[in-house]
């Protein structure tokens, strides 16, 4: 009697890894369904704060294939394009999320940012104009004061720079914008204090610790502020304010923090030296 229950057993067995064999695909395809199920417990939310951008996207792509209607997924997706820097593809996407029926003010700013990130300043402005002003957000003041700025309106750009920094918790990147603002207007002192305001919340932010060194450049002031900063920073800082006293034409003062640098930099400094031989061939 176990001779035939075997080969029963064998041929059921045989039968079921055929069945396997013959819907692997569709095994898979009903895996990435059950993947998709869990994004009411925030599976989305975890591939857009901690995944690796591109594959973040391959992620939404393959839930907008399962569910193309879906505006979180086609709002991930359009997030996603900009973390991983395709801003182009990125504006496409956020025109797509603007056009669903269920888009909000919110998506209209995020696609005016991405309008931005391809130097679109005058649709930028466009999307951020047909946005009603009883909309108030960090983000949108930013961005308009962004465009502001691009259209050398300094009154209007300062006052939203001015709003912006008050609805937000951590201001640094603003206020480096609002003090790069100041500097490219030639208002020196008062893009210092944005950017020392700047560093004050981030200590980290190395852009306004070098947008402070021309701050102070364009002064007549080439010394080193108390500011945190690690030995390598402190190396490129006294280049970038070197490079700025030679602008200047204070050539000799300009060389000796060169120098400087290249002796503080706790590697060799190629940009240093590059500059020094520049200025030895100008002599």
């Amino acid at each position: 009697m176990r001779q035939p229950i075997l080969a029963v057993l064998c041929l059921a067995g045989a039968a079921g890894l055929a069945g396997c064999q013959n819907s692997a695909d569709e095994s898979v395809e009903r895996a990435f369904q059950g993947v998709n199920a869990l994004d009411g417990v925030g599976l989305s939310d975890v591939m857009l704060q901690s995944a690796d951008p591109d594959e973040a996207v391959r992620y939404f792509q393959r839930s907008l294939g399962q569910e193309p209607a879906r505006i979180d997924f086609q709002r991930g997706l359009a997030q996603s394009l900009i973390r991983a820097k395709r801003n182009t593809e990125g504006v496409a996407a956020w025109e797509k999320v603007a056009a669903h029926p269920q888009a909000s003010h919110e998506d209209r700013v995020e696609l005016a940012d991405a309008l931005i990130r391809t130097g679109d300043w005058a649709r930028a402005q466009a999307t951020l104009a047909a946005v009603p002003p009883t909309y108030e957000t960090f983000k949108r003041y930013r961005l308009e004061a962004m465009i502001a700025d691009s259209n050398e309106d300094w009154a209007k750009a300062d006052s939203f720079y001015e709003i912006a920094v008050g609805m937000t918790t951590t201001p640094a990147n603003v206020l480096n914008n609002w003090g790069f603002s100041k500097l490219t207007r030639g208002a020196n002192a008062e893009a210092e204090r944005l950017f020392t305001d700047a560093i004050r919340h981030d200590g980290t932010l190395f852009t306004a610790k070098n947008n402070l060194m021309l701050a102070r450049a364009g002064q007549g002031n080439y010394t080193l502020p108390p500011i945190p900063m690690s030995q390598q920073e402190r190396a490129e800082l006294l280049h970038t304010v070197g490079l700025a006293a030679v602008k200047r034409g204070d050539i000799a003062l300009g060389r000796g923090l060169m120098e400087d640098a290249l002796q503080t930099h706790p590697q060799h400094f190629e940009a240093a030296a590059r500059s020094l031989d520049a200025l030895g061939q100008a002599r």
